[in-house]
């Protein structure tokens, strides 16, 4: 993929030192990729960070890394499959204990991979779907159940893609994260009485972690269709998310900010 032209955006530079301090954030999927960038970036602004995974290992250097920009009294981490709702109602639990209460929750996690429609079977369209949408609702309704409801505020960022005309090559991953955009608006709706913002975020083609599983010429291909020419990095992805969880968001609630260089305009994400 092209790589010239790729800002970086130092959020320290961008956002007013502290702003997220005393405020405890939530990321899925926080061990790698856009999740762990986002938890650096708020532990470098004053906020205290919980991540959740699957890989115990992973999970564990990323919170040596993520404290190493705050402390590690600061920061928590553990292993928690977000499909199950047992599962996350102990982590919501064990952080409200570690770090008091949750005012922000980045819901990161998912998986996906590329396919024609005709070759995903139906327990790997159930598989996305279970992930993308259902680990989305069960860690949104613990954590506003358990601490924002309660404390009548909070801000949810919800991560989902690029399906604004549709996902040829991933119609299980468009589905799934369909279906959490418009989660995302009801509870915009719903919550708005609990004085709880619900956001979305939908990034186009980004250089992470996340996309390495994609054939190169495939990628290639999608980017050269991107308006912008050049795909996108964490760093700007991060950014945004940082934006939708500041005060500078307070009244935006139950819209979609694409990060995506246009693309979602003009241009195939997968080329068929």
């Amino acid at each position: 993929m092209p790589s010239d032209r790729t800002p970086t955006p130092d959020s320290q530079h961008i956002f007013k030192d502290g702003i997220f301090a005393d405020r405890v954030v939530v990321i899925t999927g926080g061990g790698s990729g856009i999740g762990l960038c986002s938890a650096i970036e708020f532990a470098k602004l004053g906020a205290k960070v919980a991540i959740c995974g699957r890989n115990p290992q992973k999970l564990e250097a990323a919170r040596a890394e993520i404290a190493t920009h705050s402390s590690l009294e600061k920061t928590f981490a553990s292993p928690c499959d977000i499909r199950d709702a047992e599962q996350v109602d102990a982590f919501v639990d064990a952080t409200i204990a570690a770090l008091g209460h949750i005012d922000i929750l980045f819901n990161n996690a998912g998986g996906q991979f590329p396919a024609p429609a005709q070759n995903i079977s139906p327990n790997g369209f159930a598989a996305v779907v279970n992930n993308n949408l259902c680990g989305t609702f069960n860690m949104t309704a613990a954590v506003a159940n358990k601490s924002m409801i309660p404390e009548m505020r909070g801000c949810i960022v919800n991560m989902i893609a690029n399906i604004y005309r549709g996902f040829p090559g991933m119609a299980h991953t468009g589905a799934a994260r369909a279906g959490v955009e418009n989660l995302t608006m009801s509870l915009a709706v719903e919550w708005s009485r609990f004085n709880i913002q619900v956001n979305a975020i939908a990034p186009g083609i980004i250089t992470s972690s996340g996309t390495q599983q994609y054939p190169k010429a495939i990628l290639d291909m999608a980017v050269e269709s991107c308006p912008a020419k050049r795909p996108g990095t964490v760093d700007e992805v991060t950014a945004s998310i940082l934006f939708l969880a500041s005060p500078a968001a307070q009244y935006i609630s139950g819209t979609t900010l694409r990060v995506d260089g246009a693309h979602a305009l003009r241009g195939d994400t997968f080329p068929l």
